[in-house]
């Protein structure tokens, strides 16, 4: 057998560096993608971070909002009966003076008071072929009243006209004074019952005049207070009441 020739240590050194450079070279390419895996996971999470918020944030609006609009609506409405008064009141409203003057004959009926009166907003309705007019909203509250059972004798309209909900009160403050009238049970709808209280507590300040606060409970006129966001008038009688009250806060 032929002799193996004796190599030279220091030529075999090349090859055992090359060997621990690519060691070290695909160690340090694992360290690599290691690192950049673990910085891209960290950018993924908190990416996604957000987004999660925002899904819960908008699942728990959905979950809550029912009872949110529930609470809104139910904020607007306070009472404050009279057991008996001198007058009973009816503010204007047009698309809601059947539902108020119905609540005003059923207190009438009920021995309450002996009177009613209406607020003049001045506003007409539709074309009436019957008296070739439009014929104002406060006559035909006066009509519905008769057709309730309240006497023509016992309906009375308050002359000044009125713009809104304060003007009323200072027109219902005067014509009580002027008429001797001590003790006032107001309709109005519900939704609109903390404001008109506010307003008319305002309005009377200083007088001995008494003044209370009724009305009919939603779901004829008005929606219901459950589901008033599902309606475009709840809208209107519900959330834009509260601009309404800020308004009223700030200017009164």
């Amino acid at each position: 057998m032929a002799a193996r020739p004796n190599r030279d240590p220091e030529e075999e050194r090349p090859s055992i560096y090359m060997k621990a450079a690519e060691q070290t070279g695909v160690l340090e390419t694992e360290a690599v993608l290691r690192s950049t895996n673990v910085a891209f996971g960290a950018l993924t999470t908190k990416r996604a971070m957000p987004h999660r918020r925002i899904i819960v944030a908008a699942v728990s609006c959905l979950v809550l909002w029912p009872l949110m609009a529930w609470l809104g609506a139910q904020l607007l409405i306070v009472k404050s009966e009279l057991t008996s008064a001198d007058a009973i009141v009816v503010l204007s409203g047009s698309s809601t003076y059947i539902e108020r003057v119905d609540w005003a004959a059923r207190l009438y009926r009920e021995g309450r008071a002996p009177l009613i009166l209406l607020t003049n907003d001045n506003a007409i309705t539709g074309w009436s072929n019957a008296e070739q007019r439009n014929p104002y909203f406060h006559e035909l509250a006066t009509r519905e009243l008769q057709q309730r059972g309240v006497p023509a004798a016992k309906i009375q309209l308050i002359p000044e006209v009125a713009s809104g909900t304060y003007e009323e009160s200072l027109g219902i403050r005067a014509y009580a004074s002027a008429h001797k009238i001590k003790r006032l049970q107001v309709v109005t709808s519900e939704y609109h019952s903390r404001r008109a209280l506010w307003t008319l507590r305002r309005a009377f300040k200083g007088s001995e005049i008494e003044v209370g606060i009724d009305g009919p409970p939603p779901g004829w006129q008005t929606p219901p207070a459950a589901s008033w966001w599902l309606h475009r008038q709840g809208w209107r009688v519900v959330a834009g009441e509260y601009p309404k009250m800020l308004y009223y806060l700030t200017l009164y």
